[in-house]
């Protein structure tokens, strides 16, 4: 069995237009291809090394290789292009929202987690509402 603790790096980067990180593998033994992290929801995205089968919606293609567009309007979902269902091979990806569990994985799998402050893209928490009590 290998070791995987140590086996990634932070670094900055974009989640959508958004500032965020992501952690990069720096081993061959870390089981992760990427992990992601979205700012706005708060939540990291680890992306698995193990690749699975999965129904996608894609652009449906015409001969030439150039999406077909819908001749009259857009559908329900407002894509102007018609789409099939395709089977496509996928990373396997799960999501961590709870904070303590995104400070214990970036611990374990992040060589730089002392040097690195991750805990600034987190998105702020709302302060529980407290009643002032006058008399």
């Amino acid at each position: 069995m290998t070791q995987a603790n140590g086996s990634m790096m932070l670094i900055h980067s974009n989640f959508g237009n958004a500032k965020s990180f992501r952690l990069i593998p720096v081993t061959t033994a870390c089981p992760y291809v990427e992990v992601l992290f979205d700012p706005e929801t708060g939540t990291l995205v680890p992306v698995l090394n193990v690749i699975k089968q999965a129904y996608h919606m894609l652009p449906k293609l015409d001969d030439n290789g150039d999406v077909m567009r819908m001749k009259l309007g857009s559908r329900d979902n407002g894509k102007d292009y018609k789409e099939e269902r395709r089977l496509v091979e996928t990373f396997t990806e799960f999501y961590v929202a709870e904070e303590n569990s995104i400070e214990e994985f970036i611990k374990y799998f992040a060589i730089n987690h002392h040097s690195f402050d991750w805990k600034s893209f987190m998105p702020a928490t709302e302060q529980a509402y407290k009643p002032i009590i006058t008399m």
